[in-house]
């Protein structure tokens, strides 16, 4: 099959270029990059005035898939991803039974080449069952496919464990992801300690839970060598651990999701189970110190986080809810309109933040529009204005605190091997 993508502006994060160019694919891959190129056999796309970036990268998702259909499949999360404009997305562990070997690493894998809509590459569990007791075979799962480890959903508390972990993954050449949270610090927390949980009666989760755990591990990491992401980074505090870590030499990445740039503890005013997530909603001060961190680099990667879950788990009294929400499919909005629209990033750094980015943390060769690449191509409208609709999304879940926001900017096509997978929103 060949398309020829005509009349977009490219963005390209690899070379750093903002151009108007067109591209050709052919047999899954970038043929050819260039100005009014001939089209011959091709597919004409005419994408005027609409963006060209490489496929955008998820680094950060849920799929549930083993144990937790329910929720979400592989089936159902992948087409989410396309909707959203994603063509890669990364997935957690924490699964049932917890992708800790290389068999459940394989399942997920060959689960997704059979029916996944966009890439999946899985991460493998830090530690047995993420209990935190005993590692789980690192090297096994990296044979396997993983490309990455974490207990996400669970910290790992045990310093001892996690620095055993960081050395092995620094000799397999793989990256740790911490969920940094202290168990004895946020337990029975619901959402974020101040202000508001005072107001509204529910008992808080401390900026120290996160950040002391950060800190932990950043240390851990400059002993080792081995290369740390923070995930999900929610805290003032934690941007300026990593701010300095990076100005010390130390290999640390950092990552932050739309809702943590979007909105703030006070979203947690009307009860609504979609805004307990964990690390919760902080203050307007951490907003701020957010977007601070994704415009000085600190923060690397935009991914998010999505949780999904059924409509009875979050249908119950906020503190007996569990923590999560949806974002596949409102990510590009969040970012165009909280961040670009704001001056925050300019579209070449939001898109880096979402494709070259995420791709180096992982070592996957993936975020790039470079000639033989994989013809993976997300191509994005920043001018069309919508309203963010549940009933709409391709994922199961419907756990979405931006019901009825309009939000500016959305994905216009998902291209996933050379082949159009989404088109003006509509699954193909």
């Amino acid at each position: 099959m060949r398309l020829l993508i005509k009349g977009g502006t490219v963005i390209d994060p690899g070379t750093g270029k903002v151009v108007e160019k067109d591209i050709l694919l052919a047999d899954g891959k970038i043929a050819k990059i260039g100005v009014n190129l001939n089209a011959g056999s091709a597919e004409v796309l005419d994408v005027s005035g609409k963006l060209v970036a490489p496929g955008l990268i998820d680094m950060h998702v849920h799929l549930r898939e083993p144990g937790f259909e329910a929720k979400e499949t592989i089936f159902s999360g992948t087409r989410a991803a396309a909707r959203g404009g994603f063509t890669t997305v990364a997935c957690m562990p924490n699964t049932n039974p917890v992708a800790d070997n290389a068999a459940i690493i394989s399942h997920i894998k060959n689960t997704a080449f059979v029916k996944g809509t966009s890439n999946v590459y899985p991460i493998g569990a830090i530690s047995r069952g993420s209990k935190g007791e005993e590692l789980a075979e690192m090297g096994d799962m990296k044979e396997a496919g993983a490309v990455a480890f974490s207990d996400d959903g669970m910290p790992v508390m045990n310093a001892g464990l996690m620095r055993r972990a960081m050395q092995y993954a620094r000799m397999l050449g793989l990256t740790i992801i911490s969920h940094s949270e202290d168990k004895n610090l946020s337990a029975g927390g619901a959402m974020h300690e101040g202000y508001m949980s005072t107001v509204l009666g529910l008992k808080g989760i401390p900026s120290s839970a996160e950040e002391v755990m950060v800190a932990r591990d950043i240390l851990l990491a400059e002993e080792t060598g081995c290369r740390l992401h923070i995930a999900h980074v929610s805290t003032a505090g934690s941007v300026q651990l990593v701010r300095e870590a990076k100005a010390r030499g130390v290999k640390v990445t950092a990552e932050v999701t739309p809702h943590h740039f979007s909105l703030n503890d006070g979203a947690v005013a009307g009860y609504d189970t979609s805004t307990k997530v964990n690390p919760p909603l902080r203050t307007a001060a951490d907003v701020a110190a957010v977007k601070d961190g994704l415009a000085d680099g600190t923060i690397d990667v935009i991914a998010t986080d999505h949780a999904p879950h059924t409509i009875e788990e979050k249908d119950v009294e906020y503190e007996l809810a569990p923590f999560g929400l949806v974002g596949l499919e409102t990510a590009v909005g969040l970012v165009w309109t909280e961040l670009v629209a704001n001056g925050v990033l300019t579209p070449l750094q939001a898109i880096s933040k979402l494709t070259i980015n995420p791709a180096s943390v992982l070592g996957i060769s993936k975020g790039t529009l470079k000639t033989c690449a994989d013809a993976d191509i997300t191509i994005i409208d920043p001018a069309t204005s919508w309203t963010v609709d549940p009933e709409q999304f391709a994922s199961k879940g419907r756990n979405t605190p931006f019901t009825g926001r309009q939000l500016k900017g959305m994905p216009y096509m998902t291209i996933v091997g050379g082949r159009v997978v989404m088109r003006e929103g509509i699954l193909l």
